[in-house]
């Protein structure tokens, strides 16, 4: 007999596979529960035993496809404080995340006027502490003379991962061959954030 914690496990991966595919096609509005179960193909009671309600659905999966990012970032401790370095293999990790839930994040993006007002908090509890711990990393950064005093880390960190998104929506919404590979766009993404964050002489040395 399987241990009890090992088939709930299971359960919930199903029920959070089935979300992530449901979300993606029929949006936060047209998602139901009872269309998750079904996919998931256990029945609605059971979905509720694990999850209270579609938002608090809609959590879990926000916290699952965030959990590559959120992991690199629990443990800043132990990067590499070189400010190139982390912040490449941050973008690689957030990269992957983007392109594993293309269908997900473009459906939020498509929705991004209609979802409900809940919705949009259980969002935010979820992605905002991303923001706000990559911002703390460059703020570190800041204080050890890494980074330029007059630049707005809330913006640059915007605009770093909206540079990442543009560059996976870009590869699913436009097949040009632009004669350059994926990881070869986030590493000048991550190389020209570098450049306009970092004191000049942080810039030299990296171009030398």
């Amino acid at each position: 007999m399987k241990p009890v914690h090992s088939k709930t496990r299971k359960t919930k991966d199903r029920l959070l596979k089935a979300a992530i595919a449901v979300f993606s096609a029929k949006g936060i509005v047209g998602a139901t529960t009872r269309e998750i179960a079904r996919l998931a193909e256990v029945n609605e009671v059971t979905l509720f035993r694990h999850f209270q309600s579609k938002d608090q659905l809609l959590g879990a999966v926000a916290e699952h496809i965030t959990a590559l990012s959120a992991e690199a970032l629990a443990h800043q401790d132990e990067w590499t404080q070189d400010i190139q370095i982390d912040l490449l293999n941050y973008a690689r990790l957030y990269d992957q995340m983007l392109e594993e839930y293309e269908a997900l994040i473009r459906m939020f993006i498509g929705e991004a006027q209609r979802h409900p007002q809940e919705s949009l908090q259980v969002l935010q509890q979820y992605f905002l502490p991303l923001r706000e711990k990559l911002i703390a990393y460059l703020q570190h950064c800041l204080e050890r003379d890494l980074v330029r005093a007059d630049i707005d880390l809330s913006l640059a960190v915007d605009q770093l991962t909206g540079m990442l998104l543009a560059g996976m929506l870009r590869r699913h919404v436009m097949l040009i061959d632009r004669n350059y590979s994926r990881d070869r766009y986030v590493q000048d993404c991550v190389n020209l954030f570098v450049q306009g964050i970092c004191p000049i002489r942080e810039n030299s040395l990296k171009l030398l």
